[in-house]
């Protein structure tokens, strides 16, 4: 099947120096009095907020801030400025006595006449949410808020951790090409994705992945709201973070001050139009890049826009017999070459990288694109990998009921062929294998929810960029119907733009996240 993206805010990239990401599964901690590596009040203070019976040794436990050494997993360097902490949390909320979770949060803080503070996700799902306290800096918003990331549960430095593979099994992986769409082929695909499944819960257990869902992470949020000593949720999520939002909003609509959304996954759409919407959205950015591309003499996919696609076909497809050669001994696989792409995708700042990688493949050699697939699959300097791809599939896997019906399934793939028609191979049956998720070994914990008739919930501003190619725009504008938010249009080719230097965008989300005063209606910028 063709490739799914993952919906994750992309990052500049350039010499990737990362920190090494430790590979030791952390146990869940049995609950007691003291919550083992959280300290609480001798006598406890209130909480903040709602503070949910039979919770409160969770809410109202008092946070140790200290040094962020350690605490970085994905190779993005904290800065020094951050303190980190961890949070306790319970691994399954129906049994709060039972075994726990430590969330790992940073927080940058406020400098000036402080609001309260604002929580930011990334998205993924998976992301590593430390570094996005640093999100605003040089802004108002952190002169008045203690700007506070985290790892969602399983994920990064939060333990336990998701694990499935070990690096040497993530690089086989990836020098697989996996594009045999014949019967056997995708027999023997389905046997790998259920292996994957398989491991998923020898290794990462099954309690934990069956408590690994947005479900459970918003219930992790509002617990650190409390801690932190806020009575209400401020929030800014981005890409899969708009999802965690939406999901939060949801539960606790009367908890929320501000919410901002930026990048959005509608999860009123079902699976099969996100993807297929989001293969449109990668050809679009991809015909953008081409445009500026084809203007130069010495563009690797020609003079001619009407013939990128197939050039760039011509260059990848022989990769599917023979990797391209690299420094690294590892050679630049199909699979990888294609990442790679849709990696620089992400941003117009990644199409000089792009450019440089596409015009090193037509040379034989794939340096560049194999750089660009190492960032987006979390593999470090040393070789090996954040836990970013496991804890993707872990969390997606419960997030969303599986797609088991075959017929579904072949029709997905040759529309996303027909969506994207860079990415398709040529090997279209209409006929693909099922996912992962199809063989996961615990339920799906989030059902299809409506979010029409919710009471209590403040204004909330969505951000949606016309030409995002992760989450496409219409997306964000439905959300925003659907949450009766207030919608930030951004015209541009990139994924997400809060915080990214376009006035027009930040300022109106910073007077609404500092003073609550909503954007002017259908705002565009």
């Amino acid at each position: 099947m063709q490739p799914r993206p993952r919906l994750l805010l992309a990052t500049a990239i350039g010499a990737v120096a990362v920190l090494v990401a430790g590979c030791t599964l952390g146990t869940a901690r049995q609950g007691s009095e003291t919550l083992s590596g959280t300290s609480f009040a001798a006598a406890p203070p209130p909480g903040a907020g709602v503070v949910p019976a039979g919770l409160e040794l969770f809410y109202t436990q008092q946070i140790e801030w200290g040094s962020c050494d350690g605490f970085a997993t994905d190779g993005d360097h904290l800065k020094p400025t951050l303190e980190c902490a961890r949070v306790t949390v319970p691994l399954d909320y129906d049994n709060p006595a039972g075994a726990t979770a430590q969330i790992a949060i940073s927080r940058s803080p406020a400098t000036g006449a402080r609001v309260g503070s604002l929580l930011v996700n990334p998205g993924g799902p998976g992301a590593s949410g430390l570094s996005q306290a640093s999100v605003a800096d040089g802004t108002e918003v952190a002169q008045r808020f203690d700007v506070i990331g985290f790892d969602p549960r399983g994920v990064g430095a939060s333990t336990p951790q998701v694990r499935c593979q070990t690096a040497q099994e993530i690089d086989a992986e990836r020098s697989d090409p996996d594009v045999d769409m014949s019967p056997g082929g995708v027999a023997r695909t389905e046997q790998k994705n259920r292996t994957y499944a398989e491991r998923c819960a020898q290794r990462s257990g099954l309690p934990v992945l069956a408590n690994v869902g947005t479900r459970d992470v918003v219930r992790d949020m509002d617990v650190i709201r409390s801690a932190l000593g806020d009575a209400e949720l401020n929030y800014l999520g981005f890409s899969y973070g708009t999802r965690i939002g939406t999901e939060y909003a949801e539960t606790f609509p009367e908890n929320v001050r501000a919410m901002v959304l930026d990048g959005a996954v509608d999860n009123a759409q079902s699976p099969v139009e996100e993807t297929v919407l989001q293969g449109a959205g990668f050809q679009q950015a991809f015909d953008a890049f081409v445009a500026q591309c084809t203007q130069s003499p010495e563009c690797p996919l020609g003079s001619d826009p009407a013939v990128a696609n197939a050039n760039f076909r011509a260059l990848v497809d022989p990769l599917v017999t023979q990797p391209a050669a690299t420094t690294d001994p590892r050679g630049l696989s199909y699979e990888d070459a294609v990442t790679g792409v849709l990696q620089a995708l992400y941003s117009p700042s990644l199409w000089t990288p792009l450019r440089g990688g596409l015009t090193e493949l037509a040379e034989g050699r794939g340096d560049t694109l194999l750089l660009l697939a190492d960032r987006y699959a979390g593999r470090l300097d040393d070789g090996s990998y954040s836990n970013l791809e496991d804890a993707f599939n872990a969390i997606r896997c419960v997030d969303d009921p599986p797609l088991l019906d075959r017929g579904v399934v072949g029709e997905m793939d040759t529309r996303y062929r027909q969506a994207a028609p860079f990415l398709d191979d040529g090997r279209g049956t209409g006929y693909a294998p099922l996912d992962a998720c199809a063989f996961w070994t615990v339920p799906p914990t989030n059902g299809p929810r409506g979010i029409d008739d919710l009471q209590g919930l403040p204004p909330v501003v969505v951000v949606s960029t016309t030409e995002d190619p992760a989450t496409p725009y219409q997306a964000g504008v439905d959300l925003a119907k659907r949450l009766g938010a207030s919608l930030i249009s951004y015209q541009g080719a990139q994924h997400t733009a809060t915080f990214d230097g376009v006035a027009c965008v930040d300022d109106p989300v910073t007077a609404y996240l500092v003073d609550l005063a909503t954007p002017e209606p259908d705002l565009t910028c």
